[in-house]
C-alpha cells in the first residue's frame, strides 16, 4: 500500500493521483491507496461528479489498453526461465480474465469517445459550411450591387466629355 487511506477529509489533488494510478493499474483499490483515499469516498465521488466519472472510465480504458499491450508483449516474448530481473511472474490467466470481464465497459467507453469525436467533427464541418454559405451570400450581394450600379450608370445621361470619349475612343 502506497500510504494509509484517509477516512476523513481528502488529501490535496487526490482525484488526479487516483486517475493517474487507475490508468496505470486498472485497479480501483490500488488507485485509492495511491491517492490515500477510501474506496467508499472514491465511489461516492464518482456517483456525484459526472466529470470525475468520465475521467474514471477514460483511465480504466487506458489501463486496460496498457494491460492488453503487456499481455501481448508477454505472449510474444515470454518470460526467461529463472529470470532474476522480473519483479514478479506475469499472470497471463489473470490478465485474460480481467480483460474479458471488462471488455463491455471498455468497448462502451471507446464507443462514447468515438461518438464524441464524430459529433465534434460534424459540428466543425457544419460551422465551415455555414461560413461558406455566408461568404457566398455576401458575394452574391456584392455582385448584385455592382450590377445595379452598372445598370444605373448605363441608364444615366452622358455628359459632353463622355460623348467625345465614346466617339474618339479613349481620352
Amino acid at each position: 500500500m502506497a500510504g494509509k487511506r484517509s477516512k476523513t477529509g481528502a488529501p490535496r489533488n487526490w482525484r488526479d493521483r487516483f486517475i493517474a494510478a487507475l490508468g496505470e493499474t486498472s485497479n480501483i483499490s490500488a488507485a485509492a491507496d495511491a491517492a490515500q483515499i477510501s474506496l467508499s469516498w472514491v465511489y461516492k465521488t464518482r456517483r456525484e461528479d459526472a466529470e470525475f466519472a468520465r475521467r474514471w472510465f477514460e483511465a480504466l480504458c487506458e489501463g486496460y489498453d496498457n494491460l492488453e499491450m503487456q499481455l501481448l508483449e508477454h505472449l510474444r516474448n515470454g518470460e526467461a526461465a529463472g529470470s532474476k530481473d522480473a519483479k514478479r511472474k506475469f499472470d497471463t490467466a489473470g490478465a485474460l480474465r480481467c480483460l474479458t470481464a471488462h471488455r463491455e465497459a471498455v468497448a462502451r467507453e471507446k464507443g462514447r469517445r468515438t461518438l464524441a469525436g464524430e459529433v465534434t467533427t460534424i459540428a466543425a464541418i457544419n460551422a465551415k459550411i455555414d461560413a461558406l454559405r455566408a461568404q457566398r451570400k455576401a458575394g452574391d450581394r456584392a455582385i448584385a450591387k455592382a450590377r445595379a450600379e452598372a445598370r444605373k450608370a448605363a441608364k444615366a445621361p452622358k455628359t459632353g466629355s463622355e460623348k467625345t470619349e465614346d466617339r474618339d475612343g479613349a481620352k
